[in-house]
């Protein structure tokens, strides 16, 4: 299994998050396997949330798949991706600019900037908070609103 699977949250959250290994290797067949991933693909796109762990075992990584399985609405409205990287044996060109040291939790904007970094899992309504208060994602809102 490739070290970082890129998959649109709704792909994501259509499997089972119950055990870590379900989430893995569940993930792995849906996700498009990425060697080197440029998130240069995303940008004005899409938002990305980055989740890095030394294992798919680590018990934060577990909280943090369990955590967003509970509301992906919310993250699919906001347009994000979700990208994992739980081997940092393979030096993958996102822990090198990122540079996690155990567990963390990125969120990138479509504009390329680095909005939030956290070593501890974070649920999804304090995800949607911290996107919502994006100067992008306050002009989205405020089309949509129609003024």
């Amino acid at each position: 299994m490739k070290p970082i699977l890129a998959l649109v949250i709704t792909a994501f959250f259509a499997l089972p998050a119950t055990a870590q290994e379900s989430v893995t290797d569940s993930v792995a067949p849906l996700a498009p396997q990425v060697d080197e991933m440029d998130l240069s693909q995303f940008l004005w796109k899409k938002r990305v949330l980055v989740v890095f762990a030394d294992s798919p075992g680590d018990p934060r990584f577990v909280e943090q798949m369990r955590l967003l399985s509970e509301r992906p609405e919310d993250l699919l409205e906001r347009d994000v991706v979700l990208l994992l990287d739980t081997d940092p044996a393979e030096a993958s060109e996102l822990r090198v600019k990122f540079r996690p040291r155990g567990f963390m939790l990125v969120l990138v904007g479509k504009d390329g900037n680095v909005y939030l970094r956290k070593p501890l899992p974070w649920n999804v309504r304090e995800i949607s908070r911290s996107i919502d208060k994006m100067p992008l994602r306050q002009q989205e809102i405020d089309m949509r609103r129609g003024r």
